[in-house]
């Protein structure tokens, strides 16, 4: 099997973690209505947002921080035109996972 091939195959092995996933695995262990769970994820990611577009970040102690960080302008090219334009200077959300979250995934995932 070619190098591409592989990477294909392993990807489509690979589980994806959806947000319904999250709130039926948090039901379960918790013992509460799927309703109730749903309804705490979708106001922390609604607060997490709100944070983040006032410009707050926000920091979860032994899991991350949901930071903005200010990208600087930057010239680009339209090469459909064939011109140089200017990027302006911008804000964007970013995750960056705590030292023990890094730990924990290194160590888990290098069994595999």
């Amino acid at each position: 099997m070619c190098n591409l091939k592989k990477l294909v195959y392993y990807y489509k092995l690979r589980k994806k973690m959806t947000k319904a996933d999250i709130v039926a695995k948090i039901a379960e262990k918790l013992g509460l209505e799927k309703g109730d769970v749903q309804a705490t994820v979708e106001t922390f990611m609604t607060e997490v947002k709100s944070s983040l577009e006032v410009g707050d970040n926000v920091y979860l102690r032994g899991f991350g921080s949901f930071i903005v960080k200010t990208r600087a302008e930057k010239t680009g090219r339209n090469i459909s035109k064939n011109t140089t334009i200017k990027i302006p200077a911008h804000n964007i959300p970013a995750f960056k996972p705590a030292k023990v979250f890094v730990e924990g995934v290194k160590v888990n995932n290098e069994a595999k």
